[in-house]
């Protein structure tokens, strides 16, 4: 009954967990570029660099090769970057030390799922601010502004974001700051960068951590150069007070970060253009099937094309798909060996969702789409 399958859980439950359980043939759901090889990784680190490696507790700051390395990404010193378990352990760190009883939390949806729960889990008082389909998913200042308070502690953004892959641009995220320190003076604003180097043939743009004290950067390895899983991520955070208490609150949860994983992981940013160069070609060539299959599929679906990431947002055409034919698609898929994230996972509706582009090899992404192409002509309202 309805009391028995009841969610007791203190973050709430998302249907993205299954990407951890489920792989279908023609996997459009995953989020990352494609996974690197730990041949691959430990050809660029050489043997070496982890054969004489010590396994003790590593450092709560993190190892120094790592931090030295994430501070010239980001265009920041050394002593401002604390390492984490992925950026979902830094997003908890600072949810879980910033935000006590009655602080307020804004952020901008829709999001990955984690990137709002956790300050769910955490009891913060949340604040979600749409950012809309229609509006290319850009980020609206004035809704962002009508959210502030003086209450508000944080402010959580994504540049490019997930699912959209919408990059924020630079002068915005400084209006952003400049409308905090008028509605919101005690915030810090959060920017995760996890997709900032998955570009499409260009060069990265610059981190946002430079821009002001106010701003916490989060990112890691696990996106744009293939490898979650080492687990290996970073916050840069330029204010020493709460830089301390971040890695007073580290300690407590998980004392360190892995010296194998963080010093894998040092070695790949060290080697991020051998790693990334051949990645944003191939995003580019697979962002351009895409770009050609929606103008082909124009009477069916819509999207918003992304800035960066391996990601981007579709959307089934209202006049194509009623209700009763968004339901019969999303039952299509299996047939079709087919899988696609689900606009639900991520605060918005069934008619929108999430497909990533980067994950399967070029080879397999034509099949895929046109995979796609027959579940909608046998959901649509006309076919029917």
């Amino acid at each position: 009954d309805e009391t028995a399958t009841a969610w007791h859980g203190r973050f709430p439950r998302n249907g993205i967990i299954s990407l951890l359980d489920v792989n279908r043939t023609f996997n459009l759901a995953e989020s990352t570029a494609k996974d690197l090889l730990f041949s691959e990784l430990l050809e660029l680190a050489g043997p070496e660099a982890v054969q004489g490696l010590k396994l003790g507790y590593g450092s709560s700051a993190g190892l120094p090769a790592l931090r030295e390395a994430v501070a010239d990404l980001c265009g920041v010193t050394s002593d401002q970057v604390l390492t984490t378990q992925g950026t979902a352990l830094g997003l908890f760190l600072l949810a879980f030390e910033m935000c006590k009883p009655g602080d307020e939390v804004i952020v901008a949806t829709p999001c990955f799922p984690p990137s709002r729960d956790v300050f769910v889990g955490t009891g913060a008082a949340l604040r979600d601010v749409p950012q809309r389909f229609e509006e290319g998913f850009r980020l609206n200042l004035d809704r962002m502004a009508a959210a502030m308070t003086p209450r508000t502690r944080l402010i959580s953004v994504a540049s490019p974001a997930n699912p959209s892959g919408v990059r924020i641009p630079e002068e915005t995220v400084r209006a952003l700051l400049d409308l905090m320190r008028v509605h919101a003076p005690n915030a810090s604003l959060f920017v995760d960068e996890t997709y900032l180097q998955a570009t499409y043939g260009g060069p990265s743009p610059l981190s946002m951590a430079r821009l002001d004290p106010r701003v916490v950067v989060g990112a890691s390895v696990s996106k744009a150069h293939g490898a979650p899983g080492l687990r290996v991520g970073w916050l840069v955070v330029a204010d020493p007070d709460l830089r301390e208490r971040l890695t007073v609150a580290k300690l407590n949860l998980v004392i360190s970060g892995s010296p194998l994983n963080e010093t894998l992981a040092a070695a790949l940013l060290r080697h991020s253009e051998t790693v990334l160069a051949p990645r944003r070609v191939l995003l580019a060539e697979a962002l351009a099937m895409v770009e050609s299959w929606v103008a082909h599929e124009s009477g069916r679906v819509e999207w918003v094309r992304p800035d960066g990431g391996a990601l981007c947002c579709l959307r089934l055409r209202l006049d194509r798909f009623d209700d009763a034919a968004v339901a019969r698609f999303w039952k299509a898929l299996p047939d079709q060996d087919l899988q696609i994230a689900p606009g639900t996972w991520f605060g918005e509706t069934e008619r929108l969702f999430r497909l990533g582009f980067g994950y399967l090899p070029l080879e397999k992404l034509a099949p895929a789409l046109a995979a796609l192409s027959r579940a909608m002509e046998a959901a649509s309202t006309e076919a029917n």
